[in-house]
């Protein structure tokens, strides 16, 4: 019985495993975000992403619609500047299933052994940065991170690359403590 109330708990594990996205993001403390009301592009910096003019569009109109729902606004003028830069680099996986009897110390020749099996992928893992700059000042105000498996099906990369922005934009403005 027990064993069934965990179910729906492992399930849920396995689940947000397969989609997982590690984001951290950094600020200058000093900084009053509450000053910054409006953003735009970074032209200079964003035309030096290394990425598909397609990929820069996707990437930058869901920059655009996480930073309208926290009420920031596109603007001529703005109070800071959005740049994006992203990695990309290949991750190999090596599993090795061995099944014998009494396979033991080191890798030297055992009689007992019976045989196994290696699984060898690769995926590719992509790197996301957006920074904010205060563009009166030229200087960077707050980073934000999101790393994760990239997807090759064209029809999910959408949605992948929403998510990676949603997540990040999700800690900005960063909460900061007041101290007592």
């Amino acid at each position: 019985m027990k064993t069934l109330n965990l179910l729906p708990l492992l399930l849920i594990l396995i689940l947000s495993s397969c989609t997982s996205i590690r984001v951290n993001s950094d600020y200058d403390s000093k900084v009053d975000f509450t000053k910054f009301k409006t953003y735009a592009f970074h032209k200079n910096g964003v035309d030096r992403a290394q990425i598909s003019e397609l990929d820069k569009r996707r990437i930058l109109r869901a920059i655009d619609e996480e930073l309208t729902k926290k009420g920031y606004t596109k603007s001529e003028n703005p109070d800071m500047l959005v740049n994006i830069l992203t990695k990309e680099r290949e991750r190999l996986n090596v599993n090795q299933f061995n099944m014998g009897f009494g396979y033991g110390w080191g890798w030297g020749w055992n009689p007992f052994f019976m045989g196994g099996n290696s699984f060898v992928n690769s995926s590719t893992e992509g790197t996301l940065y957006i920074d904010l700059i205060d563009a009166n000042k030229k200087e960077l105000i707050w980073e934000g991170e999101g790393i994760g498996t990239l997807t090759e099906n064209r029809s999910k990369k959408e949605v992948q690359i929403n998510e990676f922005v949603a997540k990040i934009i999700a800690q900005f403005p960063p909460i900061i403590e007041v101290k007592k």
